[in-house]
């Protein structure tokens, strides 16, 4: 019995430091955003935050790169994203930072633990959407080749990420094709950004092509859940995705084409 209380007590005390240490990451990262004007200082406090995943044989290291990547794709695109805010909008932004900072925190104590299949598809949908939001907001001056390599990294990485909670043997190829799916798209948004005004956000724009990517996202893998599921794709499976999805492209491509963003 007092061996279980001793156990219960590491526990709790493990969980509190393992709360404050994600806590202290993010409140950092945004001190660091705050005191530097470049986000360099901000990428390596998150890089070194990663030090687990070298704490390893060499030969495991890739894996654990692999298996961090969305994590670090919504970390170093936060930094972007309050970066982005505090260059456009100085200390007008600071709650908006803080709101931002709180959900960032939100998603190292909630979401990015959870191991069950939804999660982990909302894990993926949120490193989509910060990642190309984050990507699009900074790489306006960058040549297309490194926006497209970018782009399809996030598609390999997230699309790995869903795939990795199936039981699916052809889980490499699969994440491959959908990267260069999104590689794609990045291309054309290359050339062609639609961007939004968000309310009570000066000077920062919503790219277009991030909404896309996510509801795209959404629906593939509606699709790819039911066929995993039954063999074969139902339709009563995905005509309601299917819809949701088409309804919110019909709207942001035909509605809201209005302002213009990028390399034209």
């Amino acid at each position: 019995m007092e061996f279980l209380r001793v156990v219960k007590r590491r526990s709790l005390f493990s969980e509190l430091i393992y709360i404050l240490l994600n806590v202290g990451l993010a409140v950092a990262i945004l001190l660091v955003v705050w005191a530097v004007a470049s986000p360099l200082p901000a990428f390596a406090l998150v890089i070194l935050s990663k030090w687990r995943i070298l704490a390893v044989r060499p030969r495991y290291w890739f894996a654990h790169v692999q298996s961090n990547m969305v994590d670090l794709i919504v970390s170093l695109g936060l930094v972007v994203i309050l970066s982005s805010i505090g260059k456009a909008m100085g200390e007008n932004g600071i709650f908006i930072q803080i709101a931002l900072t709180l959900a960032y925190i939100a998603w190292l104590l909630i979401l990015k633990p959870r191991t069950k299949r939804s999660y982990v598809v909302a894990q993926a949908g949120v490193a989509q959407g910060v990642g190309v939001t984050a990507l699009f907001m900074s790489s306006y001056e960058w040549p297309a080749v490194v926006v497209v390599l970018l782009m399809w990294l996030i598609g390999y990485t997230t699309a790995r990420h869903v795939l990795s909670a199936y039981s699916e043997e052809q889980v490499t190829f699969l994440s491959l094709v959908w990267g260069f799916v999104v590689a794609q798209i990045g291309w054309l948004a290359y050339h062609w950004t639609i961007a939004y005004r968000l309310p009570g956000v000066e000077g920062v724009l919503l790219p277009q092509v991030a909404l896309l990517i996510v509801a795209l996202g959404f629906l593939a893998e509606r699709f790819y859940s039911s066929y995993a599921k039954h063999g074969v794709v139902r339709v009563a499976d995905v005509v309601m995705p299917s819809l949701l999805s088409i309804s919110v492209l019909a709207i942001l491509l035909l509605l809201f084409n209005s302002v213009s963003i990028g390399a034209v």
